[in-house]
């Protein structure tokens, strides 16, 4: 059994990136944990009916993947900025010392929303091996509307190099995705279900397989 994490600057992510993989690992035994950085505030944006919804979001997206355990930072969603990191820093630290995962799942590292880049950055300062020598492997995902969107520059663009075949669970990827009503749209909205799928046909086609998700290596340890 591999202990897993994934990091979620907002709930969507997860699934966007790595839904499929993550019921993989659960049909294969593993562990998983869920670590959800952002939230809703109550404010002029936001209802307290919305904030509640968001909550129910979270524990049925929870109970269908099959999280054993749910992390929630709660900073203002948009709100993360290069201070908050002095913060986030010690309490991923926290989280994943308790935790212990193997394999950490965290958002492209120059993603077009600012709430993922300083979410990296801060997951990334704690993935060092001398103080915790039980994570094996770091991946980014891509987020469909915030990785094609950022400036495809040659020193920050994705470039996937890790793919896993999904093909047995993307449906239910996509069941999971629909909790999400209020983050979904129509062709050509970037989180449609026809793009998703346009996305998991084109990494399949990669590979050879009906359906995938990719990643980028940041670090692998074979010991």
């Amino acid at each position: 059994m591999k202990k897993v994490i994934i990091i979620s600057s907002h709930p969507d992510d997860e699934i966007l990136g790595a839904g499929g993989t993550l019921l993989k690992h659960k049909s294969n035994g593993d562990d998983l944990a869920w670590l959800i950085v952002t939230s809703m505030l109550k404010d002029e944006k936001q209802s307290k009916d919305t904030i509640n919804k968001r909550k129910e979001e979270i524990k049925k997206v929870s109970k269908m993947i099959g999280f054993s355990k749910v992390y929630e930072l709660n900073y203002p969603t948009t709100g993360l900025q290069s201070h908050s990191m002095n913060e986030m820093i010690p309490e991923i630290s926290r989280i994943f010392l308790n935790f212990k995962p193997e394999i950490i799942y965290v958002m492209n590292r120059s993603d077009a929303h600012s709430d993922h880049r300083y979410t990296f950055e801060s997951v990334l300062a704690c993935t060092k091996s001398f103080r915790y020598p039980f994570i094996k492997k770091v991946l980014m995902y891509e987020c469909i509307s915030e990785t094609e969107f950022a400036p495809q520059l040659h020193e920050r663009v994705f470039i996937p190099n890790y793919f896993v075949d999904i093909s047995p669970f993307f449906a239910k990827k996509i069941g999971i995705m629909e909790v999400y009503k209020s983050e979904l749209g129509e062709h050509p909205f970037p989180r449609s279900k026809r793009n998703i799928e346009a996305l998991a046909t084109f990494r399949g086609a990669t590979i050879g397989v009906e359906y995938a998700e990719s990643f980028q290596i940041i670090k692998i340890l074979d010991k």
